[in-house]
């Protein structure tokens, strides 16, 4: 159990579902999908994935931080959006970093893929036009400078690094952020994840590894929105999105001494590394993690109100997660909800965006439907998949499981 109380007191978040909060809330219960058509570059006719979930473009003239003149030099959307929900996401906190709270304020917000658009098209001109890439071209990719751009739009100058676990990114950020708080290193974390992985070769190697979605030839073609379906029996692998999520991190004693509000706790995590397959979770390691967490928050596994799973909907990752489930649950599993169903995979973003989420079913009390659900019976899971359910949440655990076997849980309790 940790030692000190570690609150969380502003986050925010841009998904496919809306690039402000309370409209993705409101669609997220409502159970809509803003999946579509894939439209981040020209698609070649054999091209194998025509869907995606997409950021929409927001209005960026009440953040002159984001005008055009600042961004000139970081034409990657990554860092567009990641400034945008930290800086939302420190004004819902109500923390001014001051320049005596600098130096204990962390950045741990981080990303899975980085600006990798950037050299791909400094790739491109040197090839088609013989021009040398432009001078910010290794900035972009560079996958730690999100969060360096973090530190120098918020003055933070605590300690600095990137947590980079692949899909379980998030989480992992998260989870570090509340170890420096542990240890005494800083009193305040910004935390989350973003990635815009929509990058032509990045979405292609997934098709040809079958992690992405495809349309079957000669088969009916299914609507976009119905392309996502965790842990459904006609599942067939995730829908590449794009997003970013912010949570801020402090101690209780930090946020009683300077009255900021907060609803929610990090009351137990865990890590685990499969040292198995480089795609391919791995069953033991999945079910310690998950059982690590729940013993690290000091609670009963019956105290799990729900799980906030990580469902990417490829057919090893969810099996292997359901029957982790059933090893730590038994027969008496909390419901399920896959936020994937609607927004898609956003790599490493997914599980800051999916952790907001969850926080926002603990706070109302409503916890959404995983959309698209055919029952598969080798699961057996309760995802209530036909609109969203009104549940008392006090601990909800949030699962991420990363590529090369990278594995983070959360356990969430909501104040009361």
């Amino acid at each position: 159990m940790l030692s000190k109380k570690v609150v969380i007191v502003g986050y925010d978040a841009v998904s496919p579902l809306g690039t402000d909060l309370e409209t993705q809330w409101r669609r997220a219960v409502k159970g809509e999908s803003r999946i579509g058509p894939l439209t981040r570059f020209p698609l070649r006719p054999d091209f194998p994935v025509h869907i995606s979930g997409e950021v929409a473009e927001i209005d960026t003239d009440p953040y002159p931080f984001l005008s055009p003149r600042k961004l000139a030099l970081w034409p990657s959307p990554l860092f567009k959006y990641a400034l945008l929900v930290v800086h939302r996401a420190l004004a819902k906190s109500g923390i001014d970093i001051t320049p005596d709270l600098a130096p204990r304020v962390a950045v741990t917000f981080s990303s899975a893929v980085g600006g990798q658009d950037a050299v791909l098209n400094a790739d491109r001109r040197l090839i088609a036009d013989n021009k040398l890439p432009p001078p910010y071209a290794n900035s972009n990719a560079c996958i730690n400078m999100v969060g360096g751009k973090v530190s120098i739009l918020t003055g933070a100058t605590g300690p600095i690094l990137s947590t980079i676990t692949a899909c379980a990114t998030g989480v992992t950020s998260m989870i570090v952020g509340a170890m420096l708080l542990q240890s005494g290193q800083a009193d305040v974390a910004i935390c989350g994840a973003a990635d815009f992985a929509l990058v032509e070769p990045i979405v292609a190697g997934f098709a040809t590894m079958n992690g992405a979605y495809q349309f079957k030839p000669g088969s009916k073609q299914t609507p976009a929105t119905r392309a996502s379906r965790p842990f459904s029996i006609d599942r067939r692998g995730f829908v590449i999105s794009e997003g970013a999520g912010a949570i801020i991190l402090t101690t209780q004693a930090f946020a009683k001494t300077h009255g900021l509000d907060y609803a929610i706790e990090i009351s137990g995590w865990s890590m685990t590394s499969d040292a198995h397959h480089y795609v391919a979770p791995h069953l033991e390691t999945v079910t310690r993690c998950i059982t690590e967490s729940i013993d690290n928050a000091g609670v009963s596994m019956h105290a799990i109100a729900s799980v906030n799973a990580h469902a990417a909907s490829t057919r090893v990752g969810d099996r292997v997660e359901s029957r982790a489930l059933h090893a730590v649950f038994g027969n008496r599993l909390p419901l399920v909800t896959a936020n994937k169903s609607m927004i898609g995979h956003a790599m490493g973003a997914s599980s800051a965006i999916e952790s907001i989420f969850a926080m926002e079913s603990m706070c109302s009390g409503i916890l959404p439907p995983t959309i698209n659900y055919t029952p598969d019976p080798e699961l057996m899971l309760d995802c209530i998949p036909a609109s969203a359910h009104r549940l008392d949440q006090e601990f909800v655990l949030k699962n991420a499981f990363g590529f090369g076997g990278c594995n983070a849980c959360l356990i969430f309790r909501r104040i009361t």
